[in-house]
């Protein structure tokens, strides 16, 4: 039994390779060679920003996320909407509740922009490897783009299919990938030994001192090596916090001795410019090749992982009321959170194409990258520190106060970069966020114009109604937001046209603070011939609404929904009522029986 156990231990490790440290185990690939574009490669500095790349992996993703961030949970789940939850819970302002609101948006927006420049900078780098190949080095740049962009749209194109039957190589290859990085970093490390003094951070104090501003603006360059830590708490809902904790050890030692292994090939070869590539080509000429392929599929999977990382957020999003309602398919039988999102994955592509084309080359997109990093990180640590103070663990919150400033640090000299590219970052950010508050105020906007009716008034109609009118055979469901108030479509079908079922239930579908967890059961009868039916869900829960009713007795004959036609002179109004046009209503989100289904019109002006 132990040894059985000890195997699924080790599977689930390997796993999480694939799934959590893509993106942060293929920076090795042009961390280095965009540090060197503005940094001359003497041995000082070489051994200077390999002490600070150590220790930005020490205190930026072993100390922020490994550590601190994945002490925090719910029921195993990660990211900022937990974080949110987390923190809501303990205020009691509804003015700072809605200021941690504000902050998840920029941390929900921040993680989509970064999400679109991972895969154009890591496959983009990758196929650049293919200009030391003997024969191609006169490869014209467009030919790269247009390789790159190909395996991109492949990958997109490839997500409605579902990534459940190959998922499963993503681990052993990340293996292979760690093990080539930690060999090659060793092999490097025995000609130059010294390089190993960069463990020392003295080296990282001394670079920075003796550079001044030039030092600090390497800062957001040396930030390349932490991008993706956020996976390991985004992602721990997936294999849980012991096997990304496990994995992560061996990851880190594999990028530590391969980042040194580029510093010491760097000192041998400082002419040097595509440093991990020419280092692999220099030891071992015969396996480039292989190598090469190895890498492409590497950033694959990376960008796969954050694909997939991507259709979560939204997918919580959507649940929690911050996102539209996108159409949702599920790509998997047996495992229903593996989800498609056309529109995500439509818009992902696209801005990464563009990106791709916009920046030409791998180092020139770096200086779009880091930007949406580091906002990411300094709002976790801003909302780690506040928890950890209201929990009383003033030990942890004094640590996550210190990683807070120096994420601080690196994002504000990652502002440098705005005028050079990083301004895409932000406009790619601002898509979502704009999405997000325009729906966000807007649902709430709407949801006074509707002036539900208080349940106990409603009632008092609903009796005399029942009573006077005939019924219809059968059963049906209406929809209503709360069980507290009743949607005025509802009193337009039953009061205003007549239409009363001898069975009628209010069903709510409430959203509960947890990642899990599904219950259902009824109210009891409030009234003659009327119910009420609720069903929680958690989150992160990808539910079929559909057996639920069958499985508590319930055989509708229709299900009403409203349906608001709004009418606004405001633009902002307009664009709400757009994206509620184009995005599917949440009775087609829950993919119930569409000939069963009857939408309420209610005009409503804004």
């Amino acid at each position: 039994m132990p040894h059985t156990k000890t195997q699924h231990n080790v599977k689930e490790i390997i796993n999480s390779l694939g799934i959590v440290f893509g993106d942060i185990g293929t920076s090795p690939i042009y961390t280095l060679v965009v540090i060197f574009l503005i940094t001359k490669p003497t041995e000082v500095n070489i051994i200077g920003i390999l002490s600070l790349i150590v220790w930005t992996l020490i205190i930026l993703v072993t100390i922020e996320y490994a550590w601190l961030a994945t002490s925090l949970s719910k029921k195993g789940e990660g990211g900022t909407i937990v974080l949110k939850g987390l923190l809501v819970r303990f205020l009691k302002s509804g003015r700072q509740a809605a200021f941690v609101s504000l902050l998840s948006f920029i941390g929900i927006s921040l993680l989509v922009g970064d999400g679109v420049i991972t895969p154009a900078i890591s496959i983009l780098s990758a196929v650049e490897g293919i200009l030391l190949i003997p024969g191609l080095e006169s490869i014209g740049n467009n030919t790269l783009i247009f390789i790159a962009g190909a395996i991109a749209f492949i990958l997109f194109a490839f997500q409605k299919r579902g990534t459940e039957k190959i998922a499963g190589a993503f681990g052993p290859v990340m293996l292979i990938w760690f093990a080539v990085l930690t060999l090659s970093g060793v092999m490097s490390i025995i000609n130059v030994p010294s390089v190993l003094t960069a463990i020392n951070p003295y080296y990282a104090v001394n670079f920075m001192t003796h550079n001044g501003i030039v030092g600090f603006f390497v800062l957001s360059e040396v930030i390349l090596c932490a991008t993706g830590g956020e996976a390991l708490y985004a992602d721990m809902g997936h294999l849980g916090r012991f096997p990304i904790i496990k994995a992560w050890c061996f990851v880190f030692i594999a990028l530590v001795l391969n980042y040194l292994g580029q510093g010491a090939f760097l000192i041998q070869h400082p002419e040097a410019k595509n440093v991990l590539f020419e280092m692999i080509f220099n030891q071992a000429q015969f396996l480039y090749i292989p190598f090469l392929i190895l890498t492409i599929i590497a950033t694959v999977i990376a960008s796969q992982a954050m694909i997939s990382g991507m259709f979560s957020v939204v997918y919580q999003g959507i649940v929690t009321h911050t996102f539209p309602m996108f159409k949702v398919d599920y790509t998997s039988r047996e495992v229903r959170s593996q989800i498609y999102i056309p529109a995500v994955n439509w818009f992902l592509l696209f801005s990464v194409i563009f990106i791709m084309l916009e920046f030409k080359e791998s180092a020139r997109l770096a200086a779009a990258y880091g930007l949406a990093v580091t906002g990411t990180m300094t709002l976790t640590g801003i909302m780690m520190t506040w928890i950890f103070y209201l929990k009383r663990s003033h030990f942890k919150a004094a640590v996550a106060a210190f990683v807070t400033i120096v994420d601080a640090i690196f994002l504000v000299s990652n502002m440098y970069k705005i005028p050079h590219g990083g301004y895409w970052s932000i406009i790619i950010a601002a898509i979502p966020f704009t999405i997000i508050l325009i729906y966000t105020m807007g649902q709430k906007r709407l949801y006074n114009t509707l002036r539900p009716l208080e349940i106990e008034t409603f009632l008092t109609s609903y009796r005399q109604i029942y009573q006077a009118c005939s019924k219809i055979n059968g059963t049906a469901l209406f929809f209503t937001r709360s069980i507290e108030m009743v949607h005025p479509y509802i009193v337009h079908t039953m009061f205003r046209n007549n239409i009363i079922y001898e069975d009628n239930i209010l069903l709510s579908i409430s959203i509960m603070d947890e990642p899990f967890g599904v219950s259902s059961s009824f109210k009891g009868d409030i009234a003659p011939g009327l119910r009420i039916f609720v069903i929680r869900i958690g989150y992160m829960e990808v539910v079929d609404v559909e057996r639920i009713l069958k499985r508590a007795g319930i055989h509708e004959k229709t299900i009403f929904y409203g349906i608001e036609d709004i009418t606004t002179p405001n633009i902002i109004w307009k664009i709400f009522s757009a994206i509620k046009k184009l995005t599917p209503t949440f009775v087609k989100f829950y993919k119930l029986p569409i000939n069963k289904l009857h939408g309420v019109v209610t005009r409503i002006e804004m």
